[in-house]
């Protein structure tokens, strides 16, 4: 039986490859546009980052991390986002120094132990940014900016709702998650298993359910927007000011929270309604205490997450693949070790061209160019090398015509920027 992949993950192939990609491009270019530099930190840290950075009473920390011991029995975990991995580099080596805000991204491969669905991975890919070191609201809307930028560079924004909110800090929060929990445990009758588990271990996730039963309760949940304290207040509106002075549109909702302990105030998702229950393409917030927790300075943070996944998914299927110019087909060793140096010297200046061996009959060489779809083949065989020539076919009309050896790399060239011949 053939070793297939593990479930949970799956292959990138070539005829994808484009729509990641473009993604990546785009995220790169607009990343860069703003001042933001990539980082590539490693793909496993020690576990106690993540149990310290998530939080330890997470359902990733308690469920889905993907946690081994190496030859030391020291305790390591793959990177199940990228945030504390970008905080601890940022600590470690000294970034906080430099003017703030420090703009970083990165961009590579999440893994959590999930249950498989359309658009969710055990290992997944994320394009991540971080905005740390400056508090202004102004920010906030800014890294919101960068995002919608994105999407709208990708020619998808038109296409996503962007969610909002405040889910405080701790100044207000306590006061709200108590009141909370009284309303959870008052209507627990009401709620799926999960959200009752999650009321005693961690209440804000409840407000995220997607179960259909549960929505008429969580509707009437009090709102954390009522028990928000004044700072917190006022740095919410002053960033809905600034979205809305940039004309970015918005929706609150106030049932919006984040899956990690460290998010404080503001709170963003970009959300579809074209990937079932897989409906959120895109999020974020603040996390101001993150940095200290991490033995850091009191750098606060604001940063965002993209599954790569599931904006592939909503991209168009790619084009075509591009087929090479031509396929050079050599009748015999010495023709193939003159041909060689023709494909590497057109190569090098950008033209795709494919390359027969020297063993195969011309009718299987024909064959094979008829698969590859090329539009041209190059014939050398000794007859040719004595004329010093070679034979341009034409693979679409069948006409063909000799062409100097010593002009071959030249002729393709030009045929490439269909210049005459």
């Amino acid at each position: 039986m053939a070793i297939k992949a593990v479930r949970g993950v799956h292959d990138i192939l070539p005829a994808d490859a484009p729509r990641w990609q473009r993604v990546e491009a785009v995220a790169r270019e607009v990343f860069e546009a703003y001042g933001y530099k990539e980082i590539r930190p490693p793909i496993f840290e020690r576990t106690e980052l993540f149990a310290r950075g998530i939080g330890e009473v997470t359902d990733i920390v308690q469920k889905e991390m993907y946690t081994f011991e190496d030859r030391t029995g020291e305790s390591l975990t793959l990177r199940p986002e990228a945030t504390a991995s970008v905080l601890r580099a940022y600590v470690e080596h000294g970034l906080h120094v430099q003017p703030k805000p420090v703009r970083l991204y990165t961009i590579g491969p999440m893994f959590r132990y999930e249950r498989p669905q359309a658009g969710r991975y055990r290992q997944f890919h994320q394009l991540n940014l971080e905005a740390l070191g400056e508090v202004h609201p102004a920010l906030d809307a800014e890294v919101i900016a960068v995002l919608m930028e994105l999407f709208g560079r990708l020619g998808l924004a038109d296409r996503l709702t962007l969610s909002l909110n405040s889910i405080g800090d701790g100044a207000c929060r306590p006061a709200y998650r108590e009141n909370l929990v009284a309303y959870l445990r008052q209507n627990a009758g009401e709620l799926c298993g999960e959200c009752r588990a999650r009321t005693e271990r961690n209440p804000l996730r409840v407000l995220d359910c997607k179960q259909p039963g549960c929505q008429p309760t969580l509707e009437k949940a009090p709102s954390i927007l009522d028990w928000l304290c004044q700072g917190c207040a006022q740095h919410f509106s002053r960033v809905r000011d600034y979205l809305d002075a940039m004309d970015l549109a918005y929706r609150v909702t106030p049932r919006l929270v984040r899956g990690f302990d460290y998010y404080v105030r503001t709170t963003f998702e970009l959300l579809t309604g074209e990937l079932g229950a897989q409906n959120a393409v895109a999020g974020g917030g603040r996390y101001d205490g993150l940095v200290q927790l991490l033995e850091g300075p009191p750098d606060p943070g604001i940063g965002f997450a993209v599954g790569m996944e599931r904006v592939v998914l909503l991209l168009p299927a790619a084009p075509a693949e591009a087929v090479p110019l031509a396929l050079l087909i050599p009748l015999g060793e010495a023709a193939l070790v003159r041909l060689l140096s023709v494909a590497r010297g057109v190569r090098s200046r950008g033209l795709a061209v494919e390359l027969g061996y020297g063993a195969r009959k011309l009718r299987n060489e024909l064959d094979r160019a008829n698969r590859l779809k090329v539009p041209y083949v190059v014939i050398v065989g000794d007859g040719e090398l004595q004329k010093g020539e070679a034979l341009i076919r034409d693979m679409g009309s069948g006409a063909q015509r000799p062409v100097p050896l010593d002009r071959l790399e030249e002729a393709l060239m030009a045929m490439k920027s269909g210049e005459p011949r």
